[in-house]
């Protein structure tokens, strides 16, 4: 069935201004005091809770304040230090290499570019959004976790799979202003978890069900 652009334009509208009356003050969950912290933080947060993320970070960025004391750290020590948050030995692997690079590449910072985010290894696309929005305020994407993907194919604001995270973000940033498009994901997730769950979305509840279609929602 076709989709009026137009359409989607104005329901983008309604649903940006709705998420910033019920979560005015959404922020990232992910728990940080430094562009670096931010970047390790999200890359941990890869099939795992950001709560839990946060509470391995807790003593992991006392140990471990810069890029260069992660470069030292023994892989096996690291490896131990974040195994509760799954996947460890792929994601210690990453981050030792992602703070050797930018060590050797950027003086130990992270850089505010995309190309150079993305270049970091076990950086994608999303991990590069999130740093370069919430620690440096650079709208350069639109971050789409698991939360954003379904919300957003619910509310009609993109055709693609919600799990197709790349068609989700190019169909957002088609229909929403680049000024919201940080907070806009902050807002989403917020929405996500208290809201519109993955299995059990509390429809009567939601400020948005006046004009939300319900995509894919068993009623």
């Amino acid at each position: 069935m076709a989709v009026d652009p137009k359409e989607v334009k104005r329901r983008a509208t309604q649903v940006v201004r709705q998420l910033k009356k019920d979560y005015p003050d959404a922020e990232c969950a992910l728990h940080f005091s430094s562009p670096l912290q931010l970047l390790i933080a999200t890359i941990l947060s890869a099939q795992c809770t950001d709560q839990r993320v946060n509470m391995v970070t807790k003593d992991l960025f006392k140990k471990y304040p810069t890029a260069a004391h992660f470069v030292r750290v023994r892989l096996a020590t690291l490896e131990k230090a974040i195994q509760s948050t799954g996947f460890y030995r792929a994601k210690a692997k990453n981050i030792k290499a992602c703070c050797q690079q930018l060590v050797d590449e950027h003086d130990g910072q992270v850089p505010e570019d995309l190309d150079a985010l993305v270049a970091l290894a076990g950086v994608g696309r999303k991990t590069a959004n999130v740093v370069l929005g919430t620690a440096f305020g650079i709208a350069t994407g639109v971050v789409v976790d698991t939360h954003v993907g379904r919300l957003s194919h619910r509310l009609g604001l993109t055709a693609a799979r919600p799990k197709d995270a790349v068609a989700v973000e190019r169909d957002l940033m088609s229909v929403l202003p680049r000024r919201e498009w940080i907070d806009f994901s902050h807002r989403m997730i917020h929405h996500g978890r208290q809201v519109c769950g993955a299995r059990k979305p509390k429809c009567d509840a939601c400020s948005m069900r006046s004009f939300c279609p319900q995509v894919g929602v068993e009623g």
